[in-house]
């Protein structure tokens, strides 16, 4: 007999309710129930058939549920169910698509599953870049082991460090193919650690969200300057911080942290999949930075520039900072942060010291 039938008639004297198939045991008489029909006092040999003939595909989603998922790490099955759809249409459905395989992005990663056959489930994850038909598996660099992650997760496709595994700088060009149900939570959670046990928190009400006057409330040392912004017009300033960091274009993270129990920021949070539930070292430590550099005195500094050049400054700002420097071709002039057209303008408007419009920085 196959396993998953051994496995439901063991487990029929507990009791099984599993989406529209139950099951119940009472001494030597068994009871099934699908959403066709209804057999009671079956003897265990007429059950097994029973069970054979009529639900079972009910038992062997129960099965994988139960025995290949199991219970013991509520967040992990309940994403790999989210990854299917577990509840939101018939079983019948449901393993319908699982053969044309189901998709769902999870930050920059593509996770896909399919139906393997007699109940069995195999995973894909890649990049989302590498997640159209143009990009087949055997044209991609496969991994197998989930920890590989750790070093494709450490640097950017120009070969930088990330310091935020959270940053929206994940290279691609890789895949983790024929994954099970284990070990595709594990790649996912080396990408981007704590995001699924988060996502299952946030899901239950239990997220436990620290945030920014409680996080920067603990910081000592270097890093204890932060707390001068926590007063008074610090509230402008998480602002800023928020807008800076926190953004989907940044962040593939959900920003659920606001200024404290009672005051949200108005900066947008972003719509990531899975939430960040506090100020990330990276936020800390730019703060850290930002807090000196307000602590500065305001100037006043007058420059001559034409119309154009001013709105060149603010496209070259603008460009710096949404990441787009790399998208601008060297032939399209007509773009403010065009290198050529920058190089211009330095040539013109900076002295032989670097002084735009030959102003110095400090005149003292």
């Amino acid at each position: 007999m196959s396993h998953h039938i051994d496995a439901v008639v063991e487990a029929a004297h507990d009791g099984i309710e599993h989406e529209q198939f139950a099951v119940a045991a009472e001494g030597e008489t068994y009871e099934l129930v699908t959403p066709e029909a209804t057999y009671d006092s079956l003897t265990e040999s007429a059950f097994r058939e029973a069970l054979e003939s009529h639900a079972d595909e009910f038992a062997l989603d129960w099965y994988f549920w139960s025995e290949v998922v199991g219970e013991r790490t509520p967040h992990r099955r309940a994403f790999l169910q989210w990854l299917e759809g577990v509840g939101e249409q018939p079983l019948a459905a449901r393993y319908e698509a699982l053969d044309d395989g189901i998709s769902h992005e999870w930050g920059q990663l593509r996770i896909s599953v399919e139906h393997a056959g007699h109940g069995e489930r195999v995973y894909d994850v890649r990049h989302v870049a590498d997640a159209d038909a143009d990009h087949a598996a055997d044209e991609l660099d496969a991994y197998h082991d989930p920890l590989a992650a750790r070093q494709l997760a450490t640097y950017d496709e120009k070969g930088r460090y990330r310091p935020l595994k959270s940053g929206a700088n994940l290279a691609g060009g890789w895949v983790f193919p024929d994954l099970d149900a284990r070990d595709v939570v594990e790649t996912v959670e080396t990408f981007y650690p704590a995001s699924v046990p988060n996502w299952y928190r946030e899901r239950e009400g239990e997220l436990d969200v620290v945030h920014w006057e409680d996080a920067i409330g603990r910081q000592t040392g270097m890093y204890g300057v932060v707390q001068t912004w926590n007063r008074g017009e610090g509230h402008e300033h998480v602002e800023w911080v928020a807008e800076a960091t926190c953004d989907d274009s940044q962040c593939v993270k959900r920003r659920e942290w606001q200024y404290d129990d009672e005051t949200d920021l108005d900066a947008d949070g972003g719509d990531g999949a899975f939430p960040c539930r506090e100020p990330c070292s990276v936020v800390i430590a730019a703060s850290r930075k930002w807090t000196r550099l307000e602590a500065e005195e305001t100037r006043t500094y007058e420059f001559d520039l034409t119309p154009s050049e001013k709105e060149q400054v603010e496209a070259i700002i603008d460009a710096v900072a949404e990441g787009r420097i790399d998208e601008i071709r060297e032939a399209d002039i007509y773009e403010g942060a065009n290198r050529y057209r920058t190089r211009f303008f330095r040539a013109k408007r900076f002295d032989e010291d670097g002084n735009l419009c030959g102003v110095p920085t400090d005149d003292e």
